[in-house]
């Protein structure tokens, strides 16, 4: 949480103007619109529907099981949401303007209907980034398949990648949004992974062997 406070203040003094517009310019250059509704179908993982809704279950699997720290951990998806949310409500940071804009998603999701003033940091990439945390580490303390386990974490990198792409490129986000999203995710995922961790039992959820 320290580095995400210090890096908000970053972009509070509006240290990343030039840097978030150039990033955004390039990337909308040099790819082609071709790929414009697979980025904005793809960036579906990352709504607060998918993300929050798939910690609720690992919520209530783990309120059947009666493993209290894992039931902490996965509701830390509410505190890290609530913190972005307070960001963009509070941190004057504009959002791109309507001409960078490249979504071709036509979704009825109440979270694509709700607008905060300000775009700092992402939600897609604190909630994505949080649950990727989580899967990281789980892999890489209970799989004992070195093959496997590289496989596992290539593709984790690769959607944490994807989706910070998507956020820029379809111009929902700029480069620090992404930035401040993905260590805000980080800090909370860490802590929620130590506490589902920490909890023995986990290792037996069929989900993660």
């Amino acid at each position: 949480m320290i580095v995400f406070t210090v890096f908000s203040y970053t972009v509070a003094k509006e240290g990343w103007q030039k840097i978030d517009f150039d990033t955004t310019v390039k990337l909308q250059d040099h790819i082609s619109r071709k790929w414009d509704g697979i980025f904005s179908y793809f960036s579906l993982l990352g709504s607060a529907e998918v993300t929050i809704g798939f910690c609720l279950i690992m919520f209530f699997l783990s309120v059947m099981r009666f493993r209290l720290l894992a039931i902490i951990g996965w509701l830390m998806i509410v505190p890290a949401t609530l913190v972005e949310v307070f960001g963009k409500l509070v941190l004057f940071h504009p959002g791109p303007p309507v001409f960078f804009h490249r979504s071709l998603l036509p979704t009825q999701l109440p979270s694509f209907y709700v607008h905060t003033d300000f775009s700092y940091p992402s939600g897609h990439m604190t909630r994505t980034i949080f649950l990727l945390t989580i899967f990281l580490l789980l892999v890489l303390f209970f799989w004992k398949t070195n093959f496997r386990k590289i496989i596992t974490i290539i593709i984790i990198i690769l959607i944490a990648l994807m989706m910070a792409i998507t956020r820029i490129y379809l111009g929902e986000h700029w480069l620090s949004d992404v930035l401040g999203g993905s260590l805000l995710g980080l800090s909370f995922g860490l802590f929620a992974a130590a506490l589902i961790l920490f909890n023995k039992g986990v290792a037996k959820l069929d989900f993660f062997r």
